[in-house]
């Protein structure tokens, strides 16, 4: 169902890969609701990806950038303006950590490896704020997002340095979101329920992550498609006075300390 909440509005997306990417059910609810927007990834995750069935579906533009590069984002953006003169909306749904990829365990990790999961997954999102911040080319009220994760603030064995890329990502948002907010404009992340995306799937014991996820949330875990619901909302403008928060959007799990359904699960009867 539609209510209209984007209608006029424009913006950038960032990270749509397949359909099972968070970015690509936020693309075709943003869509649904009335927004125009660019979709943007690295020309290597173009590659991979489909993103151009995404674009078509939604009649939009695909401007490949990688969002560690300040050139690349400086071409995106002068794009967007010629196409929309201010836009209203940043999704940053970017992540990778080449220690997890290649199987190297936190305690033997490779910097070479840390710095570049670092760049990708959090300060990229400074340089896309940045670049957008010397433009100033977001629309009064206007709201930038990124997706991160609850290991930004818990311990998950095998999320390895992409805990610490995410609590830098979060850190970046309360510093940055306090100088856009001279600008009336709003930067938040959204700490989703594990999600079975490109990924996320590729943490070692995902499947325990999404499984016991399950079981320690009240209302369960949130989908992709939740999440994209999630996002129109803080896109629209009913989140105007929103800001620098990072949101927990995860049937429950960060409040839960446990469950009748975990209890069940270790209370063996003799």
């Amino acid at each position: 169902m539609s209510y209209g909440l984007l209608k006029g509005k424009k913006g950038i997306i960032f990270g749509a890969l397949n359909e099972q990417s968070i970015a690509w059910k936020v693309a075709e609810r943003c869509h649904e609701e009335g927004a125009e927007f660019i979709l943007s990834n690295a020309p290597i995750a173009m590659r991979m990806g489909e993103l151009n069935a995404l674009a078509e579906k939604t009649g939009s533009e695909v401007i490949g950038a990688d969002a560690t590069s300040i050139e690349d984002l400086e071409k995106l953006f002068d794009a967007a303006i010629a196409k929309y003169g201010k836009i209203d909306f940043i999704l940053h749904s970017i992540g990778m950590s080449v220690n997890v990829r290649k199987g190297k365990h936190y305690t033997d990790m490779n910097y070479d490896w840390l710095e570049k999961g670092w760049d990708v997954s959090a300060v990229s999102f400074h340089k896309v704020m940045r670049v957008a911040w010397e433009k100033d080319c977001v629309n009064e009220w206007g709201s930038i997002l990124a997706l991160t994760y609850i290991a930004a603030q818990r311990t998950f064995p095998d999320y390895n340095d992409m805990a610490d890329n995410k609590a830098y990502l979060e850190s970046i948002t309360r510093s940055f979101g306090n100088y856009w907010g001279e600008r009336k404009v709003r930067v938040n992340t959204i700490s989703q329920s594990p999600t079975p995306t490109t990924a996320g799937s590729g943490v070692k014991g995902f499947g325990g992550f999404l499984g016991y996820a399950e079981d320690m949330s009240p209302l369960g875990n949130a989908t992709a498609l939740d999440c994209a619901n999630y996002c129109v909302s803080m896109f629209s403008d009913l989140t105007r006075k929103v800001t620098m928060q990072n949101l927990f959007h995860d049937g429950g799990f960060s409040n839960t300390g446990v469950t009748q359904k975990v209890i069940d699960k270790y209370d063996v009867k003799e």
